[in-house]
């Protein structure tokens, strides 16, 4: 058996999975990230304690603890940056294992979102694959010859902060152009009101809100572009378009055989998906290019936790 922590700004996921990736169960509280990180850290260790006892195994069958953060993490299992907790050089692998005496094992939560995918979902079976996720930002997992890809520093898959183009608002991370500023949940809502504020009231995002902006969500505009609402079909057609460069830029340098697109925003299905695949097919830079397959990710909200514990499985014996 292995634990499993999906470490986020709003929740602490924690779940013991199987060799075989079956998520046995699970536990969630909140992050409440105003905290120290010694108070979180802290959480993580009793709540990995609580499932234990809970589910009734014996420490000795946990083999290895992996987790997710929303962040860059050094190979010696420190966080370096984790903006949504306001992390900065946090040691996370030393403190767990002195506490729990079970190994500990840290990487970024998209890239392992993205290994359950290859373990256990749509990417199963492939050489190569890229998961993207479009939820808060845009997050990324590589894999490659059935391993996970993060490069020489560990920030190999940071595809969010792929630059793509020039945009109207800067990035968290203090740059313009990134494709998270373009192809995420809360780009999506920006730019929407964005076009209202400018006087584009002749859409029916505004019955939906009742004319309060505050209530903007992606669901709201991915819904409205369904009911053919031009204002919202602007807004999903240039997060699609943004979306499709970064995909091409991606297989011009890694080619893979496959992309799965996770997050919130892949609840829209086959309508976004369609858009993608469209404007990917727009971008290619000869006709007959070859480019992987994009489908919609599986595994939904799961992933996390047992992408974590996957990481955890491969790398102990």
């Amino acid at each position: 058996m292995y634990i499993g922590v999906d470490l986020g700004g709003t929740n602490i996921a924690v779940g013991i999975v199987s060799r075989d990736g079956s998520l046995k169960y699970d536990k969630s509280i909140p992050t409440k990230r105003e905290r120290k990180p010694d108070e979180i850290i802290r959480d993580i260790i009793n709540v990995i304690n609580e499932i234990i006892k809970e589910y009734g195994v014996e420490r000795e069958t946990i083999k290895a603890i992996g987790i997710g953060i929303p962040g860059i993490a050094d190979k010696k299992g420190n966080v370096i940056q984790c903006v949504n907790l306001n992390w900065t050089d946090i040691p996370l692998k030393t403190p767990m294992e002195k506490e729990l005496g079970i190994p500990v094992f840290i990487d970024n939560d998209a890239t392992l979102a993205g290994l359950a995918e290859y373990e256990i979902g749509v990417m199963k079976g492939k050489e190569s694959g890229v998961f993207i996720t479009l939820g808060t930002g845009v997050g990324g997992g590589i894999i490659i010859n059935g391993k996970i890809h993060t490069g020489f520093n560990n920030v190999g898959s940071e595809i969010g902060h792929m630059i793509v183009g020039e945009n109207y608002y800067d990035c968290n991370c203090g740059r313009n152009g990134c494709l998270e500023t373009f192809a995420s949940a809360t780009a999506l809502i920006n730019y929407t009101r964005k076009l209202i504020e400018e006087g584009n009231s002749e859409t029916i995002i505004n019955e939906k809100i009742n004319g309060d902006l505050n209530k903007l969500n992606g669901k709201i505009i991915i819904n409205a572009a369904k009911e053919g609402d031009k204002l919202a079909n602007k807004a999903v057609d240039r997060l699609v378009k943004y979306l499709a460069i970064g995909i091409m830029n991606i297989t011009s340098v890694i080619d893979p055989e496959i992309f799965a697109i996770g997050g919130g925003l892949s609840r829209a299905g086959d309508f976004l998906l369609d858009k993608i695949r469209n404007e990917v097919s727009k971008n290619k830079y000869f006709k007959a290019l070859p480019v992987g397959k994009v489908v919609l990710a599986k595994l939904g909200s799961e992933a996390g936790i047992i992408g974590a514990a996957m990481l955890g499985k491969s790398n102990v014996k």
